[in-house]
């Protein structure tokens, strides 16, 4: 009788703790364990463990913004890392996307901009100047090769015989031993490939006219001009005006207001432990989050309308 009343009591016991440790999965598409959206990834899943009670949040590693944006529109994650570009073409039907998905941004959170550098010893300045000059686009059918091809396209000097598409450490090296003439980095300004060629060699980068790319930014609203401050790398002594596809925070319009904007509350709420993660995280503002390419989910408008 006494082991009958303690199973008895023991299942009671578990039934009442039950719901109050159930806790709530949310998954995060990030990127490569080696790339940016993983590293902050982990972080912003840190800070939902801390601050959202109830709450198991996890980075998954992924192969970054369409396999992300592909996987939330499922329903397998909760919300995930995308660039601009790759996140509106998935709200319209365009790119890699055959038909439009039900995405929602939540935030714009840092720039991923196009640098595109050379060295002293070439004597290019400008982007006419890459007329018939060998340059690396960066990885075939990447966000960079396709904003550097659009770019040299807008000015009337893109060239397929002279494109190359290498990663952007081929394509520093290739400009080291002289068989490139430029090779562009799409991330954020200072990046480790374009900060180890300054520290090797009279590093230049190369301004954009927004003038003469305003018919490129109408037609591609994701795209924005973007200043890179002077000494940003060695030997810069000017800004340079470059062009930015900035990383954004989306997720599914099926997913809750109120779980959309606990998270969104969760991190901007806690900017300053996010930005101990990575310099880049730092980027990351109240005041321009709501800066996205497509609209916000209402959890995160409703949280961004309280904190104006």
């Amino acid at each position: 009788m006494d082991f009958l009343k303690t199973v008895l009591a023991a299942g009671l016991a578990a039934a009442i703790a039950g719901p109050a440790v159930a806790q709530e999965r949310i998954s995060i598409g990030t990127g490569g364990t080696g790339g940016l959206f993983y590293v902050i990834g982990a972080g912003v899943a840190d800070l939902l463990n801390q601050n959202m009670t109830g709450t198991t949040a996890r980075a998954e590693v992924t192969g970054a913004s369409v396999e992300n944006i592909r996987r939330v529109a499922a329903g397998q994650m909760t919300f995930g890392f995308s660039s601009s570009s790759t996140l509106y073409e998935a709200s319209v039907g365009e790119g890699p996307f055959e038909q439009a998905l039900p995405v929602s941004a939540m935030a714009y959170l840092y720039p991923a901009v196009l640098q595109i550098a050379t060295t002293a010893g070439s004597g290019i300045a400008t982007i006419e100047g890459l007329a018939g000059k060998r340059i690396n686009l960066g990885p075939p059918g990447s966000n960079a090769a396709v904003l550097a091809q659009r770019i040299l396209e807008a000015y009337g000097v893109f060239d397929a015989g002279t494109a190359q598409f290498l990663s952007y450490t081929e394509g520093t090296s290739a400009l080291l031993n002289g068989t490139l003439d430029a090779t562009v980095v799409l991330a954020g300004a200072p990046t480790a490939a374009l900060i180890d060629l300054a520290a090797q060699r009279d590093m230049r980068l190369i301004s954009v006219e927004t003038e003469r790319l305003a018919d490129l930014v109408a037609r591609y609203p994701f795209y924005q001009p973007y200043e890179i401050p002077a000494g940003t790398y060695s030997g810069q002594d000017a800004p340079v005006i470059a062009i930015n596809d900035p990383a954004t925070l989306f997720t599914s319009e099926s997913v809750p207001e109120e779980t959309i904007y606990s998270i969104t509350k969760a991190v901007f709420d806690h900017l300053d432990t996010l930005a101990q993660v990575h310099p880049q995280a730092a980027a990351i503002a109240l005041e321009t989050a709501p800066n996205t390419p497509i609209p916000l989910h209402p959890g995160a408008q409703r949280y961004f309308d309280e904190r104006r």
